[in-house]
C-alpha cells in the first residue's frame, strides 16, 4: 500500500463566468443571450465574491485542490448557464417557449466544461447536463458529451411533483438508459435537482434544507421498481451530496415491500394485491441487490456517524468528495475531515473510499494520478490518526460534533 493517499474528490463544482458562456453558444442564440446577459441579476452571493473564480480559474483550482491534497475531481455544475434563472441544479424544468433557449444554455455548458477539463488531462471528470423534456435531444447529447471527452457521465435531471415531467420510472425514459448503459455513462443524481418549488415563504429555506434530500433519493427507488436495472443491467446511477446514513435504512425497506408485494402478486386476499401486480417479471432482484449491482454513492463530506454503516452500505460503493468550492465543503482542511471520519480504518477500506471506488465508476487512471498523490496526497499515517481539534474556521457539517444520524 502506498505512504500516500490518492484522493478523487467525487462531488466538486465548476462553471464559466457568465459573459464566458458565450463563446461556446450557437451563433444564431448571440442576440439573444446578450439581452439576456444584460438584464440578468445574479441572485447568488457566492458568485459574486471575490472567490467566484474558483469555478474557473484552472490553475487556481489544481493549486487549491493540490494544497487540500487532493489530486482528481468530479466536476459537477456550479455557474448560471446561459437563459437559466438561478443555477441549473435547482432551476425548475423548462417550459415549453423556454426550452430551446435552455436547451441552448446547457449545451453552452458542456462546452464550455470539455475544454476546462483538457485543462487538467486525466484529473478532471466533467458532468454533462441534459433535460428531460426531449429524450431524444437527451441521448444525443449524451453521445456528443461522451465523444468530446466528458468521462463524469450526465447529470440526471429531477423530475418534482408538479414538473409536468413524466416520473423516472416511466419506460419513456428507456432509450436515455440504453445510451448511458450502452456507452458506459454514469447516470448522477445530485441532491437539489428534485425539490419541488416552494414559494417565498420565509420557512421555504428551512423546508428545503431538511427536505431536499429526500426528493433526491426518490430516483432510486424509481428506477429499481421501474424496472430499468432490470431492461438495462449495465447501467450505472450515483446519488451524490445525498448522505449515506439512510441508504441501509431505505433498502430494508424497500426489500420489505418488494417481498410483500411479489408474494401478494397474483392473489386477491392481500392488501398488496393492489399493489404489486407485475412487479415481479419487471423487477426480478430484491432492491439492495440492484444497489450493490448497479449503484454508488458520492459521499460528500462523509461524517463520522456515517463510517460505521459502510459495510452495510458496501465499501465498494461509497465516493469521498470535498464538495469544493462551497462553504459546507471541506476545504481548506480536507485532511483534518478525513482523519475525523476515516482514523483508525483499515488502510485498504479508506483506499477506497477516497480514490479507488472513483477511479472505477468514472474511468480516472489510479497509476497515473498516484504519480501527482506521491507529492501532494495525504500520508496514510496522517489519515489514520485521530483529529483532536476542530479547524476554527472550518465551516463543513463534517465537523459537527454530535450529529443525528439522519433518517433520509
Amino acid at each position: 500500500m502506498p505512504d500516500r493517499h490518492t484522493v478523487v474528490s467525487a462531488d466538486c463544482h465548476a462553471g464559466a463566468d457568465l459573459l464566458d458562456y458565450r463563446p461556446y453558444l450557437e451563433r444564431r442564440h448571440h442576440g439573444a443571450f446578450d439581452a439576456w446577459a444584460a438584464a440578468y441579476v445574479n441572485p447568488h452571493e457566492d458568485l459574486l465574491a471575490d472567490a467566484a473564480e474558483r469555478n474557473w480559474n484552472s490553475g487556481l483550482r489544481l493549486a487549491e485542490l493540490e494544497a487540500d491534497g487532493i489530486v482528481a475531481e468530479v466536476v459537477f455544475p456550479n455557474t448560471i448557464p446561459p437563459f437559466f434563472p438561478s443555477a441549473s441544479l435547482v432551476a425548475p424544468a423548462p417550459t415549453r417557449e423556454e426550452y430551446e433557449l435552455r436547451w441552448a444554455g446547457l449545451r453552452a455548458h458542456n462546452r464550455w466544461l470539455a475544454d476546462f477539463c483538457a485543462a487538467a488531462p486525466g484529473r478532471r471528470a466533467g458532468v454533462a447536463q441534459i433535460l428531460l423534456n426531449d429524450v431524444d435531444e437527451a441521448v444525443r447529447e449524451v453521445r456528443r458529451t461522451k465523444e468530446a471527452g466528458l468521462t463524469g457521465g450526465v447529470l440526471l435531471p429531477g423530475t418534482p411533483p408538479g414538473s409536468g415531467l413524466p416520473e423516472l420510472h416511466s419506460a419513456c425514459y428507456d432509450p436515455l438508459w440504453a445510451v448511458c448503459a450502452e456507452l458506459g455513462v454514469p447516470v448522477n443524481h445530485h441532491a437539489g435537482s428534485a425539490s419541488p418549488p416552494l414559494g417565498e415563504d420565509p420557512a421555504a429555506r428551512a423546508v428545503f434544507m431538511v427536505e431536499t434530500t429526500w426528493f433526491s433519493h426518490r430516483a432510486l427507488w424509481h428506477l429499481i421498481l421501474g424496472g430499468a436495472f432490470d431492461r438495462h443491467p449495465d447501467l450505472r446511477l450515483v446519488l451524490t451530496e445525498q448522505g449515506t446514513a439512510w441508504i441501509p435504512g431505505v433498502l430494508d425497506t424497500l426489500d420489505h415491500y418488494y417481498a410483500r408485494l411479489v408474494s401478494g402478486d397474483g392473489r386477491t386476499d392481500t392488501a398488496e394485491a393492489k399493489f404489486g401486480a407485475g412487479l415481479a417479471t419487471s423487477v426480478r432482484r430484491r432492491p439492495s441487490a440492484y444497489w450493490h449491482a448497479n449503484c454508488a454513492a458520492g459521499a460528500s463530506f462523509m461524517r463520522p456517524h456515517e463510517v460505521p454503516l459502510r459495510h452495510r452500505i458496501g465499501i465498494d460503493k461509497i465516493m469521498w468528495g470535498s464538495d469544493y468550492p462551497h462553504d459546507e465543503g471541506t476545504h481548506p482542511h480536507s485532511r483534518e475531515a478525513l482523519r475525523l471520519a476515516y482514523a483508525g480504518l483499515p488502510t485498504e477500506e479508506t483506499a477506497a473510499m477516497l480514490g479507488g471506488n472513483a477511479a472505477r465508476v468514472y474511468g480516472f487512471d489510479l497509476a497515473f494520478l498516484a504519480t501527482i498523490a506521491a507529492r501532494v496526497g495525504p500520508e496514510a499515517a496522517e489519515i489514520a490518526e485521530p483529529l483532536e481539534a476542530v479547524p476554527p474556521d472550518a465551516t463543513s457539517p463534517v465537523f459537527v460534533r454530535d450529529a443525528p444520524v439522519r433518517a433520509w
